[in-house]
């Protein structure tokens, strides 16, 4: 009988943390860059298996903001439009907007 009852105990914990799991949402990742050419930006990604995935690129000192979907990549998190590209690897990220590129990394402090 005491078997039983440890076995009870013992699941009980173990379903409230899967229905707690099953519930939670994720939350959308969110990242400053520093670019070489001068621009300042934040990231904002859409939570992990979101469909479609997306990224959010808000510009300081600039109005709008930039939505691109995310693009097939071998390498590293690729987000891309017919004009423009945020390409990521690890700190390190290549922004093109309408031709021109510029080399990023996550600001000190940011991640």
């Amino acid at each position: 009988m005491q078997e039983i009852s440890m076995i009870t105990l013992m699941r009980g914990p173990a379903v409230f943390a899967i229905a707690v799991l099953a519930t939670g949402t994720a939350s959308a990742t969110e990242a400053s860059y520093k670019c070489d050419g001068g621009t300042e930006l934040t990231a904002i990604f859409s939570p992990v298996g979101s469909t479609p995935g997306q990224v959010e690129l808000l510009f300081a000192g600039e109005d709008g903001d930039l939505v691109l979907p995310q693009a097939m990549s071998a390498d590293g998190g690729r987000y891309a439009d017919a004009d423009n590209e945020f390409w990521i690897k690890g700190n390190s990220a290549t922004l093109t907007r309408d031709g021109k590129s510029e080399t990023c990394e996550v600001s000190k402090g940011a991640q």
